[in-house]
């Protein structure tokens, strides 16, 4: 464990020594990225404004607290998602398709690992400051409307459930990465799951019938910003929590059970 802790530790430092090589784009990228991120809640503040014109005041059940607090967890997810996951993942591909990946499985350290933190994008941890932010402003508004306040539990089972969400998020990039072994350019499929996690900025209640089912099991992207948002507004049941964290597990098990075979699947360059 601290072996993998230092390599971890090493790959962080060096992406931000290369990242801050060029300070004035750093910044520059931050901002620009903080002007986004706050942009993205424009779809859903004008989804209420026009709620309320309409004389109602709720979205599926939810308040606008409530589904801001939701989009922070979005905006938290999308954050690790372009900030470790994708710029470290997506390299895979290339290495698939030109041969190095032999100088990664001749390392010795677990190979899964090294690809999965090859490279990080550390200004992104605006994005995250951003998402913390909107969630605290939510949870805010939602109290100040009459809700209570968090207790010890929804703060533990929001904890629980945010990493069960970065594990679930990770699991499912690493099963696209997969199919790179096989068909080697996956530009259309990593498009397609990009662009099916915006949809995680809006509450669980908004999906009805198969999209519900859809975006619960097969895509679970309740799972990653509903259900700890709920959590913390003290609106989630034990059997959700229940079902998040083993459905976490067992994708878990098959994303490393394809990292496993599609390695066995793998020609070299040398071979």
């Amino acid at each position: 464990m601290r072996r993998y802790l230092r390599l971890l530790r090493a790959s962080l430092r060096l992406s931000l020594l290369l990242a801050m090589q060029y300070r004035w784009d750093f910044i520059g990228h931050g901002l620009m990225q903080l002007v986004w991120t706050s942009l993205g809640v424009l779809p859903l503040w004008i989804a209420y404004q026009a709620r309320a014109a309409a004389g109602l005041s709720a979205l599926g059940g939810y308040s606008f607290p409530q589904a801001l607090t939701v989009f922070g967890f979005f905006t938290l997810l999308k954050a690790l998602l372009d900030g470790a996951i994708n710029p470290s993942l997506t390299a895979v591909v290339e290495h698939i398709r030109t041969g190095t990946l032999d100088f990664i499985l001749l390392k010795p350290a677990d190979a899964q690992f090294l690809v999965s933190t090859a490279r990080q994008e550390p200004w992104r941890i605006i994005d995250a400051a951003t998402g913390i932010g909107f969630v605290v402003f939510g949870m805010a508004g939602h109290i100040h409307q009459g809700g209570a306040p968090p207790g010890l539990g929804a703060l533990l089972g929001a904890g629980l459930l945010l990493l069960c969400a970065m594990l679930l998020l990770y699991s499912i990039w690493i099963l696209v990465i997969c199919a790179a072994f096989y068909v080697v350019r996956i530009d259309n499929l990593s498009f397609l799951f990009t662009s099916l996690f915006d949809f995680a900025r809006w509450p669980r209640s908004v999906f009805r019938g198969a999209l519900h089912v859809l975006f619960t099991f097969v895509v679970p992207l309740v799972l990653m910003t509903s259900y700890p948002a709920e959590a913390l507004l003290g609106l989630l049941r034990p059997p959700q929590l229940l079902l998040a964290v083993v459905w976490t597990g067992l994708l878990l098990c098959l994303c490393r059970l394809a990292w496993r075979r599609s390695l066995a699947a793998y020609t070299s360059a040398s071979s």
